[in-house]
Parts: C-alpha cells; sequence; structure tokens
C-alpha cells in the first residue's frame, strides 16, 4: 500500500480527500459509504472522530458529529469501523482526523497504536498547536503514522518552517480563517501560504487545501497551485439533504463530479 504522499503525488490530477464524519449518516452502511468514496476517484478519506464541542468546525460537521455521538460513535468504535472497513477491501490511505481530549483520554501511545493496527496511515489534531505535538508525534512516529500539521493563512513562517519539518503525509491550509463550511472563496491569501510552504520544504510534501471548498471549480482554482483538495462540509450537506436509500450513490455522483 502507497504511503498518503506517495499517493497524492502520483497522482496526476488534483487529489481529491473527502472528510466525512465517522458514522454519518448512519452506522449500518458507513463502511459502504467509504468503499464508494474510494471507487469514486478520491485518493485519501479523512474520517473524522465525534466530539462534542469540535471548535474548528462549522455548524454542517456540528450537526455531524452530534449525530454520530447519537450514533453510539466514540473513539474506539471509529477504530473498529476503520479496520473493519480495511477487511472488507478499502486499500486508499485513511486519515483520522479528531481532538486533543479524544486523544487524551484513549492514552496517546494506546491511540497511535491501536490506530496503526486499525489502518489508519494519518492523523490530524485540530486544536493542537505544532509547538505542543510533540508527544503525539513522537508516538506517530513509532508507530509509522503520518503526523499532518494545519496552517492557516495567518500563519507565521517560523510556524510555516516547524510544519513542513515535521509533516509525512501531507500539509493541510487552511483556506479562510474561521471554521469550516461552504462559503464563496477567494484565493489569494491560501495561495501565498502554500507558495510559502512549497518555498520553504525541503522534501516533496504535497499540500492539501481545505475549508469552504464547494465544487469542481474550487478544485480546478485549488489545483493550479496545491496538489490536493479536502472537501468535507460540502459532502455532509449532501447526504444530510437525502433519503436513507440514496446515501451511497449521492456520495459517489458528487466525489465523481470532483475528480478532474
Amino acid at each position: 500500500m502507497r504511503s498518503i504522499s506517495q499517493t497524492i503525488n502520483s497522482n496526476k490530477k488534483t487529489s481529491i480527500i473527502p472528510f466525512i464524519t465517522c458514522g454519518y449518516p448512519e452506522v449500518s452502511n458507513y463502511i459502504d459509504l467509504l468503499l464508494s468514496i474510494e471507487n469514486s476517484g478520491a485518493s485519501v478519506i479523512e474520517i473524522g472522530i465525534p466530539n462534542s464541542d469540535p471548535l474548528a468546525e462549522g455548524l454542517t460537521i456540528q450537526y455531524s458529529s452530534n449525530l454520530a455521538i447519537d450514533n453510539g460513535i466514540n473513539t474506539l468504535k471509529c477504530l473498529e469501523i476503520v479496520s473493519e472497513a480495511r477487511n472488507r477491501g478499502l486499500k486508499i490511505p485513511v486519515v483520522l482526523m479528531g481532538y486533543y481530549n479524544n486523544i487524551l483520554a484513549y492514552d496517546i501511545k494506546s491511540f497511535c497504536k491501536d490506530a496503526k493496527n486499525s489502518g489508519i496511515d494519518g492523523l490530524i489534531v485540530a486544536d493542537l498547536p505544532i509547538f505542543e505535538a510533540s508527544p503525539i508525534i513522537e508516538e506517530t512516529e513509532k508507530n509509522n503514522i503520518s503526523y499532518i500539521p494545519l496552517l492557516s493563512i495567518n500563519s507565521s513562517d517560523e510556524i510555516i518552517k516547524k510544519a513542513t519539518n515535521i509533516a509525512t503525509g501531507f500539509i493541510y491550509c487552511i483556506s479562510v480563517l474561521g471554521i469550516t463550511g461552504e462559503r464563496k472563496m477567494t484565493f489569494d491569501r491560501v495561495k501565498n501560504l502554500v507558495a510559502s510552504v512549497k518555498n520553504y520544504s525541503n522534501s516533496n510534501i504535497p499540500v492539501a487545501v481545505g475549508f469552504g471548498v464547494s465544487d469542481k471549480s474550487d478544485v480546478q482554482n485549488i489545483g493550479e497551485f496545491a496538489d490536493a483538495v479536502v472537501v468535507g462540509s460540502a459532502l455532509i450537506n449532501r447526504l444530510r439533504n437525502c433519503k436513507k436509500d440514496d446515501i451511497i450513490k449521492t456520495a459517489e455522483s458528487f466525489i465523481k463530479s470532483l475528480v478532474q
């Protein structure tokens, strides 16, 4: 199986990284949903651990997180679901996105070990500053899990340099200030951020852009300067508004529309 960075770098097109909260919108067909996302052309899947207080998330992902918690999803259940998805044939890299309290409550060492055994390839900790991430980075390195740092459009040069030194899967550049959600995007500031990341990077680490991505036009614009696009709220909104029997085909149709 290719690493996250190899998967993105080998793609001649802009890589699509869908974000979907674990267990949303239904637990019963969630693994089928993951497999359909893979079959629709996604390069990597980002799975969110539901959290009762997701600070970086807009109303859409907050809704999906609350529903997943109501569906009985917790950190352990997320790992079990990924393990089952691997057993059912999921091949593309999986990145787990959570908050620091998710991991602390589980225990950092145990979490990273169990995540690797479950088939997790990468980890994003949304609320953990880069300069405080050493304990988790140490454990991800031991377990061959890529640590994926987040950068915002107002990140300092010092933080950008640090991110390029520690990242092993990709660097996640947030396109706008504030929380997640679909919105009208402007690209100048995030384009400058991506340029700074690539300037400081001494490796072939790919750069992904997320927050606010809505459609193929956004993908095409971002693909001119970045390697991958993360799309979350737009996918979750479409699944929220469809019937249970239409979940799989709705996801497939949307992901295929983004793949160039």
